[in-house]
Protein backbone atom coordinates (compact mmCIF):
# COMPACT_ATOMS: atom_id res chain seq x y z
CA UNK A 1 0.00 0.00 0.00
CA UNK A 2 1.31 3.09 -1.39
CA UNK A 3 1.01 6.88 0.28
CA UNK A 4 -1.98 7.32 -1.99
CA UNK A 5 -3.55 4.15 -1.51
CA UNK A 6 -3.63 5.47 2.23
CA UNK A 7 -5.03 8.52 1.71
CA UNK A 8 -7.90 6.91 -0.26
CA UNK A 9 -8.41 4.12 2.81
CA UNK A 10 -8.82 7.15 5.17
CA UNK A 11 -11.32 8.97 3.01
CA UNK A 12 -13.72 6.63 2.74
CA UNK A 13 -12.99 5.27 7.02
CA UNK A 14 -13.96 8.92 6.94
CA UNK A 15 -17.03 9.13 4.76
CA UNK A 16 -18.33 5.65 6.14
CA UNK A 17 -18.19 7.55 9.88
CA UNK A 18 -19.45 10.88 8.60
CA UNK A 19 -22.71 8.94 7.25
CA UNK A 20 -23.21 6.63 9.96
CA UNK A 21 -22.88 9.48 12.25
CA UNK A 22 -26.07 10.96 9.72
CA UNK A 23 -27.99 8.08 9.76
CA UNK A 24 -27.97 7.88 13.51
CA UNK A 25 -28.73 11.79 13.73
CA UNK A 26 -31.87 11.24 11.23
CA UNK A 27 -33.01 7.95 13.68
CA UNK A 28 -32.55 10.05 17.09
CA UNK A 29 -34.72 12.93 15.05
CA UNK A 30 -37.39 10.37 14.11
CA UNK A 31 -37.40 9.09 18.27
CA UNK A 32 -37.90 12.50 19.51
CA UNK A 33 -40.75 13.02 17.03
CA UNK A 34 -42.73 10.15 17.84
CA UNK A 35 -41.91 9.91 21.75
CA UNK A 36 -42.06 13.69 22.08
CA UNK A 37 -43.02 13.57 25.69
CA UNK A 38 -39.94 11.44 27.19
CA UNK A 39 -37.22 13.31 25.04
CA UNK A 40 -39.16 16.82 26.09
CA UNK A 41 -39.63 15.25 29.87
CA UNK A 42 -36.04 14.18 30.01
CA UNK A 43 -34.61 17.32 28.73
CA UNK A 44 -36.49 19.78 31.33
CA UNK A 45 -35.29 17.12 34.04
CA UNK A 46 -31.48 18.10 32.66
CA UNK A 47 -32.12 21.81 32.66
CA UNK A 48 -33.83 21.71 36.23
CA UNK A 49 -30.33 19.50 37.03
CA UNK A 50 -28.09 22.53 35.20
CA UNK A 51 -29.93 25.20 36.93
CA UNK A 52 -29.39 23.42 40.48
CA UNK A 53 -25.78 22.81 39.27
CA UNK A 54 -24.94 26.38 38.23
CA UNK A 55 -26.88 28.59 41.30
CA UNK A 56 -25.01 31.40 42.29
CA UNK A 57 -23.84 29.96 45.61
CA UNK A 58 -22.66 26.88 43.87
CA UNK A 59 -20.60 28.53 41.20
CA UNK A 60 -16.75 27.19 41.11
CA UNK A 61 -14.25 29.78 40.10
CA UNK A 62 -10.11 29.60 40.01
CA UNK A 63 -7.87 31.21 41.97
CA UNK A 64 -4.72 32.94 40.71
CA UNK A 65 -1.66 33.82 41.81
CA UNK A 66 1.96 34.16 40.97
CA UNK A 67 4.23 33.01 43.21
CA UNK A 68 8.39 34.06 43.69
CA UNK A 69 11.18 31.63 44.67
CA UNK A 70 13.79 33.05 46.26
CA UNK A 71 16.62 30.36 46.07
CA UNK A 72 14.35 27.05 45.51
CA UNK A 73 14.20 25.14 42.63
CA UNK A 74 10.84 23.67 40.70
CA UNK A 75 11.58 20.56 41.97
CA UNK A 76 12.13 21.63 46.02
CA UNK A 77 8.44 23.75 45.07
CA UNK A 78 6.50 20.91 44.00
CA UNK A 79 7.54 18.44 46.49
CA UNK A 80 6.09 20.35 48.79
CA UNK A 81 3.47 21.64 46.95
CA UNK A 82 2.07 17.99 46.49
CA UNK A 83 1.04 17.52 49.37
CA UNK A 84 -1.99 20.06 49.34
CA UNK A 85 -3.59 17.55 46.84
CA UNK A 86 -3.63 14.76 48.54
CA UNK A 87 -3.44 16.29 52.32
CA UNK A 88 -1.73 13.53 53.85
CA UNK A 89 1.60 15.00 54.79
CA UNK A 90 -0.41 18.07 56.42
CA UNK A 91 -0.66 18.16 60.03
CA UNK A 92 -3.86 17.90 61.99
CA UNK A 93 -4.14 21.51 63.61
CA UNK A 94 -3.67 23.17 60.28
CA UNK A 95 -6.93 24.66 59.30
CA UNK A 96 -5.99 24.32 55.21
CA UNK A 97 -6.07 20.37 55.89
CA UNK A 98 -9.77 20.40 56.87
CA UNK A 99 -11.11 23.11 54.33
CA UNK A 100 -9.17 20.49 51.52
CA UNK A 101 -10.80 17.44 53.11
CA UNK A 102 -14.26 18.79 52.85
CA UNK A 103 -13.60 20.13 49.07
CA UNK A 104 -13.93 23.86 50.18
CA UNK A 105 -11.10 24.42 48.57
CA UNK A 106 -9.20 22.05 45.64
CA UNK A 107 -7.74 21.18 42.68
CA UNK A 108 -4.57 22.18 43.91
CA UNK A 109 -2.39 23.30 40.49
CA UNK A 110 0.91 25.12 39.24
CA UNK A 111 1.93 26.32 36.02
CA UNK A 112 4.57 27.87 34.35
CA UNK A 113 5.29 31.32 33.55
CA UNK A 114 6.53 32.27 30.22
CA UNK A 115 9.28 34.92 29.71
CA UNK A 116 9.22 35.61 26.02
CA UNK A 117 11.84 38.38 25.72
CA UNK A 118 14.56 37.67 28.02
CA UNK A 119 14.42 40.03 30.45
CA UNK A 120 12.94 38.39 33.42
CA UNK A 121 9.50 39.61 33.15
CA UNK A 122 6.14 37.31 33.47
CA UNK A 123 4.81 37.40 30.19
CA UNK A 124 2.05 35.11 30.10
CA UNK A 125 1.12 31.74 31.77
CA UNK A 126 1.40 28.16 30.28
CA UNK A 127 -2.01 27.48 31.79
CA UNK A 128 -2.39 24.32 28.27
CA UNK A 129 1.11 23.46 29.15
CA UNK A 130 2.08 23.92 25.41
CA UNK A 131 5.50 25.36 25.80
CA UNK A 132 8.34 22.77 25.86
CA UNK A 133 11.38 23.72 28.35
CA UNK A 134 13.49 23.27 25.19
CA UNK A 135 11.47 26.53 23.65
CA UNK A 136 14.64 29.40 23.15
CA UNK A 137 11.82 31.88 22.26
CA UNK A 138 9.18 31.13 25.07
CA UNK A 139 11.52 30.53 27.80
CA UNK A 140 9.68 28.73 31.61
CA UNK A 141 10.74 30.96 34.09
CA UNK A 142 12.61 29.21 37.06
CA UNK A 143 12.34 31.81 39.58
CA UNK A 144 8.21 32.03 39.27
CA UNK A 145 5.52 29.55 39.17
CA UNK A 146 1.35 30.66 39.03
CA UNK A 147 -0.75 28.64 41.48
CA UNK A 148 -4.23 28.04 41.34
CA UNK A 149 -6.82 26.20 43.28
CA UNK A 150 -10.61 26.55 43.19
CA UNK A 151 -13.34 27.61 45.65
CA UNK A 152 -17.12 28.19 45.33
CA UNK A 153 -18.96 31.23 45.43
CA UNK A 154 -19.63 30.61 49.12
CA UNK A 155 -16.45 29.77 50.62
CA UNK A 156 -14.40 32.85 48.82
CA UNK A 157 -14.11 34.52 52.37
CA UNK A 158 -12.03 31.36 53.01
CA UNK A 159 -9.17 32.78 50.79
CA UNK A 160 -6.87 34.92 52.54
CA UNK A 161 -6.97 31.81 55.10
CA UNK A 162 -5.68 29.48 51.84
CA UNK A 163 -2.72 31.89 51.00
CA UNK A 164 -1.28 32.51 54.71
CA UNK A 165 -1.35 28.25 55.58
CA UNK A 166 -0.21 27.80 52.51
CA UNK A 167 2.52 30.10 52.60
CA UNK A 168 3.35 28.74 55.76
CA UNK A 169 3.37 25.42 55.18
CA UNK A 170 5.38 25.88 52.14
CA UNK A 171 8.52 28.16 53.44
CA UNK A 172 8.43 25.63 56.26
CA UNK A 173 10.32 22.95 54.40
CA UNK A 174 13.92 22.73 55.58
CA UNK A 175 15.49 22.29 51.93
CA UNK A 176 13.13 25.42 50.90
CA UNK A 177 14.84 27.63 54.12
CA UNK A 178 18.54 26.41 53.11
CA UNK A 179 18.32 27.27 49.70
CA UNK A 180 16.46 30.61 50.15
CA UNK A 181 19.74 31.37 53.01
CA UNK A 182 22.52 30.31 50.00
CA UNK A 183 20.03 32.76 47.88
CA UNK A 184 19.70 35.63 50.13
CA UNK A 185 23.82 35.42 50.89
CA UNK A 186 24.57 35.87 47.31
CA UNK A 187 21.97 38.35 46.31
CA UNK A 188 23.01 40.61 49.32
CA UNK A 189 26.34 40.09 48.02
CA UNK A 190 25.15 40.84 43.98
CA UNK A 191 23.51 44.12 45.41
CA UNK A 192 26.16 45.45 47.35
CA UNK A 193 28.76 45.03 44.03
CA UNK A 194 26.64 46.75 41.49
CA UNK A 195 25.96 49.59 43.87
CA UNK A 196 29.89 49.65 44.26
CA UNK A 197 30.74 49.89 40.71
CA UNK A 198 27.99 51.67 39.74
CA UNK A 199 29.67 54.71 41.79
CA UNK A 200 32.99 53.75 39.99
CA UNK A 201 31.69 54.21 36.66
CA UNK A 202 29.84 57.48 37.20
CA UNK A 203 33.59 58.68 38.42
CA UNK A 204 34.82 58.30 35.43
CA UNK A 205 32.77 60.67 33.87
CA UNK A 206 34.81 63.16 35.98
CA UNK A 207 37.78 62.69 33.92
CA UNK A 208 39.17 63.94 30.78
CA UNK A 209 40.41 61.55 27.81
CA UNK A 210 42.52 62.33 24.54
CA UNK A 211 40.81 61.82 21.48
CA UNK A 212 42.59 62.25 18.09
CA UNK A 213 41.24 64.35 15.82
CA UNK A 214 39.94 63.11 12.50
CA UNK A 215 40.00 66.67 10.79
CA UNK A 216 42.02 67.35 7.87
CA UNK A 217 43.81 69.81 9.11
CA UNK A 218 44.59 68.45 12.93
CA UNK A 219 44.88 70.29 16.07
CA UNK A 220 48.63 70.82 17.48
CA UNK A 221 50.34 72.57 20.54
CA UNK A 222 53.05 72.51 22.76
CA UNK A 223 52.60 72.21 26.98
CA UNK A 224 55.23 71.69 29.25
CA UNK A 225 57.83 70.46 26.28
CA UNK A 226 54.97 67.92 25.41
CA UNK A 227 53.74 67.64 21.74
CA UNK A 228 50.21 66.53 21.19
CA UNK A 229 47.63 66.19 18.28
CA UNK A 230 43.98 65.87 18.88
CA UNK A 231 41.86 67.73 21.51
CA UNK A 232 40.59 66.74 25.00
CA UNK A 233 37.25 65.77 25.77
CA UNK A 234 35.32 64.93 28.57
CA UNK A 235 34.29 61.35 27.88
CA UNK A 236 30.70 60.27 29.45
CA UNK A 237 29.22 56.51 29.67
CA UNK A 238 25.69 57.05 29.61
CA UNK A 239 25.13 53.70 28.11
CA UNK A 240 26.70 51.84 30.12
CA UNK A 241 25.76 53.29 33.39
CA UNK A 242 21.52 53.21 31.68
CA UNK A 243 22.28 49.40 31.57
CA UNK A 244 24.17 49.02 35.06
CA UNK A 245 21.55 51.09 36.73
CA UNK A 246 18.79 48.65 35.27
CA UNK A 247 20.51 45.78 36.44
CA UNK A 248 20.72 47.70 39.91
CA UNK A 249 17.39 48.83 40.23
CA UNK A 250 16.49 44.98 39.14
CA UNK A 251 18.47 43.59 42.04
CA UNK A 252 17.47 45.88 44.34
CA UNK A 253 13.86 44.64 43.49
CA UNK A 254 14.84 41.29 44.06
CA UNK A 255 16.13 41.83 47.39
CA UNK A 256 12.85 43.30 48.49
CA UNK A 257 10.95 40.41 47.41
CA UNK A 258 12.93 38.30 49.25
CA UNK A 259 11.70 38.03 52.79
CA UNK A 260 10.87 34.10 52.40
CA UNK A 261 11.95 30.96 50.29
CA UNK A 262 7.99 31.29 48.33
CA UNK A 263 6.54 35.02 48.23
CA UNK A 264 3.42 36.03 46.22
CA UNK A 265 3.58 38.80 43.54
CA UNK A 266 0.01 39.29 44.35
CA UNK A 267 -2.30 38.17 46.52
CA UNK A 268 -4.64 35.50 45.20
CA UNK A 269 -6.82 36.44 42.88
CA UNK A 270 -10.51 35.13 41.67
CA UNK A 271 -11.06 35.11 37.36
CA UNK A 272 -14.41 36.45 37.48
CA UNK A 273 -15.60 34.08 35.47
CA UNK A 274 -16.66 30.65 36.99
CA UNK A 275 -15.63 26.95 35.83
CA UNK A 276 -19.24 26.25 35.62
CA UNK A 277 -21.25 28.96 34.01
CA UNK A 278 -24.63 28.83 33.44
CA UNK A 279 -25.24 29.13 29.65
CA UNK A 280 -22.30 26.50 29.46
CA UNK A 281 -23.91 24.23 31.60
CA UNK A 282 -27.55 24.52 30.23
CA UNK A 283 -26.39 23.82 26.53
CA UNK A 284 -24.57 20.56 28.21
CA UNK A 285 -27.36 19.43 30.64
CA UNK A 286 -29.45 19.83 27.82
CA UNK A 287 -27.46 17.93 25.30
CA UNK A 288 -27.35 15.23 27.59
CA UNK A 289 -30.71 15.21 28.57
CA UNK A 290 -31.52 15.07 24.73
CA UNK A 291 -29.35 11.94 24.17
CA UNK A 292 -30.64 10.62 27.62
CA UNK A 293 -34.19 11.24 25.99
CA UNK A 294 -33.37 9.24 22.80
CA UNK A 295 -31.75 6.32 24.48
CA UNK A 296 -34.92 5.91 26.30
CA UNK A 297 -37.06 6.35 23.62
CA UNK A 298 -35.26 3.58 22.14
CA UNK A 299 -35.26 1.27 24.49
CA UNK A 300 -39.03 1.65 24.93
CA UNK A 301 -39.86 1.55 20.95
CA UNK A 302 -37.51 -1.75 20.95
CA UNK A 303 -39.23 -2.81 24.37
CA UNK A 304 -40.74 -6.77 22.88
CA UNK A 305 -37.29 -7.21 21.24
CA UNK A 306 -35.53 -6.63 24.15
CA UNK A 307 -38.21 -8.76 26.14
CA UNK A 308 -37.62 -11.57 23.66
CA UNK A 309 -33.84 -11.68 23.84
CA UNK A 310 -34.31 -11.83 27.59
CA UNK A 311 -36.42 -14.83 27.72
CA UNK A 312 -34.79 -17.01 24.94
Amino acid sequence: MNFFDLCVACGRATGRFLAACGRLLAHMIRLTYRYWWIVLTIMILGIAAALYYTRHGNQTFKVNAIAVLNGPSITQFEQSYTALRSCMMLPDDMPLKELIQTKKVRDFQTYRVIDCLGDSTADYIDFKGAVSLKDTVDVPMQDRLCLQFLIKERDKDLIPLVEQDLLQWLNSNEAMQEAYVTYLKNTLSSVQFNHSQLLKLDSLTTHYYFHAHHGDQPLTGIESGLVWVGDWRIHLFLKDIYQHQKRTNWMDQRIQLATAPVVLENHFAVDPKPVNGRNKFLFLFLLLGWIGGCVLAEIIDQRKAISAWLKA
